[in-house]
């Protein structure tokens, strides 16, 4: 299956019952995808809204009323939805938001690229906020983290922030799809809004003119975050063991790196992988016990360096970084990669 496609099917599969978008290259397949299925089941709603901005409010009354909802773009569309996912956060609502990143800045290109790491880890919208953020690098595992990440929208009360990029989207893989969840079988919202006939009323509210309630709140956002920093944490390693340098990488770019580490292990050189699958939370200590056996960190991004500085606040220090970073969209090739490597690993004398 296509990797849009994946991810869509997945959705349905894990409850996900409303879908909220405007089109967008290089991520219209989703939309498509939801259009045609959700037509047919029972309970589905879609709607192209007429603006990313009228979408992403359509998630908020979608999921205040307990709905598993999803909304998708690539980066100038994530860019217009930015209030509503502030908006989101601070209401404590669930939702599922993918993006497809393509090249930038402004309108760029629609081939694949990395460059809205900082967006999707740091928020563009307004207020102190976290979403979850999730990065995988292939389809298969594309599927299973939209899978994962209605639960774990549901499970915090968060937003949960899907980053892949144009050539994930676009992939065709063989997949192993997971079971589809019955909605009546969902978990009950004992906080939605669904009228108040026979119960005490109850209201989901962010605007809180109260100096006083206003922090609290934040407070109890920042209890959230802390408990989700230390239990949401999700990486992969590769060839770590012997490993004089590893290299660091997401996504579709520690795809590449890996076949790469391939080819230089092949020559001898002692080369691993350390692949954040969590952006946000970043697995810091992780990163930072590694660190401490091995001094060498490659840095390779398909932008111009943004988790560069979460992997430098991850080792404080402790080890040497270079980075290595291809903007603009053109896809590097394992071989490209391996030369580098190859090139700082000789450079270093770890060999």
């Amino acid at each position: 299956m296509r990797g849009n496609h994946v991810i869509a099917e997945a959705a349905i599969r894990a409850g996900c019952r409303f879908y909220f978008g405007y089109p967008i290259t290089p991520q219209n397949e989703i939309p498509e995808y939801m259009s045609e299925r959700l037509s047919k089941i029972e309970g589905g709603v879609f709607i192209q809204a007429e603006s990313e901005i009228a979408s992403i409010h359509m998630v908020i009354g979608a999921s205040m009323a307990g709905g598993r909802v999803m909304t998708s773009s690539s980066g100038p569309g994530i860019s217009l939805k930015q209030e509503g996912i502030s908006f989101l956060s601070a209401l404590e609502l669930p939702a599922v938001i993918v993006n497809m990143s393509r090249g930038g800045p402004g309108l760029g290109n629609i081939a694949p690229s990395q460059s809205d790491y900082f967006q999707a880890t740091r928020g563009g919208g307004h207020g102190d906020y976290r979403t979850i953020v999730l990065a995988p690098n292939s389809c298969q595992e594309a599927g299973d983290l939209t899978y994962k990440s209605f639960d774990l929208a549901d499970k915090y009360r968060i937003p949960v922030l899907i980053l892949g990029d144009g050539m994930l989207g676009q992939m065709m893989e063989p997949v192993e799809l997971p079971p589809e969840i019955p909605v009546k079988r969902l978990p009950p919202k004992e906080w939605t809004i669904t009228g108040a006939k026979g119960r005490p009323s109850r209201f989901i509210r962010s605007l809180i003119l109260d100096p006083f309630e206003e922090e609290e709140h934040n407070w109890k956002l920042m209890r959230k975050y802390e408990k989700i920093s230390k239990e949401e944490l999700l990486w992969e390693t590769f060839s770590i063991e012997d490993a004089k340098m590893i290299v660091v990488a997401f996504g579709t770019a520690a795809r590449i790196a890996k076949g790469a580490i391939k080819r230089v292990r092949e020559e001898g050189l002692k080369v691993g992988l350390f692949r954040p699958i969590s952006l946000w939370p970043f697995p810091t200590k992780i990163l930072k016990e590694i660190s401490r056996k091995v001094k060498h960190l490659f840095v390779f991004e398909m932008n111009m360096g943004q988790m560069v500085e979460d992997v430098k606040l991850a080792v404080d220090g402790g080890a040497e970084i270079h980075f290595y970073g291809r903007p603009g969209g053109i896809i590097p090739t394992p071989l490209e990669i391996s030369r580098i490597i190859s090139s700082y690993y000789y450079q270093k004398k770890l060999g």
